[in-house]
């Protein structure tokens, strides 16, 4: 073999392993589940400029149930049962209430939650974290910056939701950066700092629906992400407005179906439960 055919099969070669490592495995199927409600009464609670005088809206507090191969993972957990039934309170700035219980929902599908192993919250907020200790023997990811204001008790983060895993002897990883939750591409959690330290979204990969990206709360609903707006309880401003050009940039360079976690007409994107996007 000449010299030059040497110096194309090896480029060949890379090419074959580059185009491998593009093209991720995909999950098999992605529910989304009903979490909670959130009548938000006094909506410049999420606007640190005060752009929503007098204005009120209702955010969905929604989960995702991931399917890949045997393996089930839930991303986020919603609003804590004790909210169950609960009436809108419109002296409240916020009133929250729960329609149906994430294992109520699974049994729809013949899901018990010990069949769930994996759970992945985006931040420690209380319509994140409320259910999870139904599911106190999966393991649990949660980013890094977010574990360590949990362990210090900072201001916000309450860790009794998450007691299995903090204090409990349940299993957990603090997430730094992206993580490849499967080894194969196709779910990761995206690092996107700001409303919490260690606030991430989610990357799903469907065969069918494409790539699927779940924001979190990046933000809470189109307004806030089309203007750049930041809630006056984030944690950081500026990791905020980097994180939200991150997920704009992200979900346009992979063509994928971007999820505002908060807003229905986001959610409305994915097929309405008990079906599955795949």
């Amino acid at each position: 073999m000449t010299r030059f055919a040497k110096l194309i099969a090896v480029a060949a070669g890379l090419l074959s392993a580059t185009s491998a490592i593009a093209a991720p495995a995909t999950a098999d199927k992605l529910w989304r589940l009903d979490c909670g409600t959130v009548h938000v009464n006094v909506l410049n609670a999420f606007s640190d400029t005060q752009s929503y005088p007098g204005q009120a809206r209702d955010l969905a507090a929604s989960c995702y149930l991931i399917k890949h191969g045997a393996t089930y993972m839930l991303w986020d957990t919603g609003l804590p049962l004790a909210m169950k039934g609960a009436p809108d309170d419109r002296t409240k700035p916020m009133s929250p209430t729960l329609r149906l219980s994430i294992t109520e929902q699974l049994a729809t599908i013949g899901v018990k939650p010990e069949q769930v192993t994996m759970v992945g919250i985006s931040h420690y907020h209380f319509d994140h974290t409320g259910q999870a200790a139904d599911f106190a023997k999966a393991k649990l990811f949660i980013g890094q910056g977010d574990y360590d204001a949990l362990k210090q008790g900072g201001s916000g983060a309450d860790a009794r939701p998450l007691a299995p895993w903090f204090g409990g002897g349940s299993p957990i990883e603090g997430v730094s950066g992206d993580k490849d939750l499967f080894g194969d591409g196709s779910v990761t959690m995206i690092d996107l700092p700001g409303h919490t330290p260690g606030h991430h979204g989610l990357l799903i990969n469907l065969a069918k629906t494409g790539p699927v990206l779940l924001s979190g709360d990046v933000a809470h609903f189109h307004e806030n992400l089309d203007s750049n707006g930041v809630p006056g309880f984030n944690t950081s401003r500026a990791e905020s407005l980097a994180s939200m050009d991150r997920f704009r940039k992200l979900a346009a360079s992979l063509k994928a179906i971007p999820v505002i976690q908060h807003d229905s007409r986001d959610i409305a994107k994915l097929p309405a439960f008990p079906a599955a996007a795949d």
